[in-house]
């Protein structure tokens, strides 16, 4: 391999001393961020047999993955165990510890703001964490969901402030996490992983970085590119969801039954791809990264309406959710008011624990701002906070069904019985068809 004049011997160390790393599976791993992102990624890399250093500012979050246990459902404790056992892994609050990493990815949250904007205070934060103890040599990769130029504006800017040079002392890439928590036919491995790096060095040091530890990678020429094509991805499902789900209003209008008809569009071999009307949008991914674009398009006066319908769409569901629930009751002489409720579901997806942005969190808060008496079950959910701060435990089996006035499907785990709700409930109303035969009991979204 030959270099230019520009590059210094230096530079040519710290890429090829790290590449080497890399091959040899010497380098250190660091991920920042224990969660539903950086622990699965941290046991992928500690299963190939690389040192991983697992850090979070949750000291209760460290001192459960030090013990070998697991607070993601995705991720068995016995592989935690033996990545401990091997010595592979070890979690920590403490930066320091990352002074030792050849490489680190961050896996922080970037919420939004209550008005609707990306709030990056946790990257922010990151960083200036990192400053003080990162060392020349490091790949630093993101791969946080957020808005087109993060990267190059909150990581490559800040280090270059501090006389840093990007592709000579320090490698950056952006590179999306794809994880879809409860999925049980990709594996986080098999799915292909973009990265996109601020120089050709940092681009291939992120190649191969991610060879160790996915089937497919797939490299893109800027760390904008790899940003956009994360949301890309969920702006195209969010907008499709909206779309599906405007039609099951129209659907209810029209007294047709939207789930027969999208059985039948299905059929069709090409120009179609089904999508599923339901009560919201959940989890971090769909409801949040569309306004990270939608917020980055106004910086340059532009107003994706594609976006801010979708938006509006998907976030009225629930309330129609309850509306349905209170119609249904009428026609049996009861007001919601009066009538006490089963909730069943609080996830945002079937067979998870993982209520983030859940739509059944705005269905709890609508019912209780009408006043029915609420009971809630979800075998996976062991409690989450209701909009009052109060700690809510659902219900983890069925009980006494027929003392219930009515029964709303938030969501469909395989472990509930849902023929016995069936049998045993007066009314019930079913968000997510579990049933695709009609009863006279059961009212759906987009069915009359």
């Amino acid at each position: 391999m030959t270099y230019t004049q520009s590059e210094t011997m230096a530079t040519v160390n710290n890429y090829e001393i790290l590449k080497h790393k890399i091959v040899q599976k010497e380098a250190v791993v660091g991920v920042i961020g224990m969660g539903y992102v950086g622990l699965p990624l941290a046991m992928e890399f500690a299963s190939e047999g690389f040192q991983v250093i697992g850090v979070d500012l949750d000291a209760g979050k460290v001192e459960t993955l030090s013990l070998g246990k697991s607070h993601i459902i995705d991720i068995p404790e016995a592989v935690i165990g033996e990545a401990l056992q091997n010595q592979r892994f070890q979690a920590t609050t403490d930066y320091q510890e990352l002074a030792k990493a050849n490489i680190i990815s961050i896996c922080v949250p970037t919420p939004l703001t209550k008005s609707h904007e990306p709030d990056m205070s946790y990257i922010n934060d990151t960083v200036s964490r990192l400053k003080p103890v990162i060392q020349k040599g490091t790949l630093l990769v993101l791969e946080s969901t957020t808005y087109p130029g993060t990267t190059r504006d909150l990581i490559y800017a800040e280090f270059e402030k501090e006389g840093w040079t990007t592709g000579e002392d320090l490698f950056i890439c952006f590179s999306p996490e794809r994880i879809d928590p409860g999925n049980k036919q990709f594996k986080p491995k098999e799915v292909p992983k973009v990265v996109g790096g601020m120089t050709e060095k940092c681009s291939a040091l992120g190649q191969l970085y991610y060879e160790n530890a996915f089937d497919t990678v797939v490299p893109v020429s800027t760390p904008e590119i790899a940003e956009m094509t994360k949301l890309l991805e969920n702006t195209f499902r969010s907008i499709n969801i909206a779309f599906i789900n405007e039609m099951s209003l129209l659907a209810e209008e029209l007294g047709i039954d939207l789930w027969e008809a999208i059985d039948a569009a299905k059929t069709k071999p090409f120009g179609f791809m089904p999508f599923y009307p339901g009560p919201g949008v959940g989890g971090h991914c769909i409801p949040l990264d569309p306004m990270y674009l939608y917020w980055k398009g106004k910086e340059k006066n532009f107003f994706s309406r594609f976006i801010d319908l979708a938006q509006q769409v998907n976030t009225s569901m629930p309330k129609h959710v309850v509306e349905i629930a209170s119609k249904a009751l009428n026609k049996q002489g009861k007001s919601l008011s009066q009538s006490r409720i089963l909730l069943v579901g609080m996830a945002y997806k079937n067979d998870i624990d993982d209520v983030r942005e859940s739509p059944a969190l705005h269905v709890y808060e609508h019912l209780k701002e009408a006043n029915a008496k609420l009971t809630v079950l979800d075998p996976f959910v062991t409690s989450f906070r209701d909009a009052s701060g109060e700690i809510v435990r659902p219900e983890n089996e069925i009980a006494d069904l027929a003392t219930y006035d009515g029964v709303i499907i938030m969501t469909k785990h395989s472990t509930i019985d849902y023929n016995q709700i069936l049998e045993n409930s007066s009314c019930i109303i079913d968000t997510r068809n579990v049933w695709t035969k009609s009863y006279d009991h059961v009212y759906k979204i987009g069915q009359a």
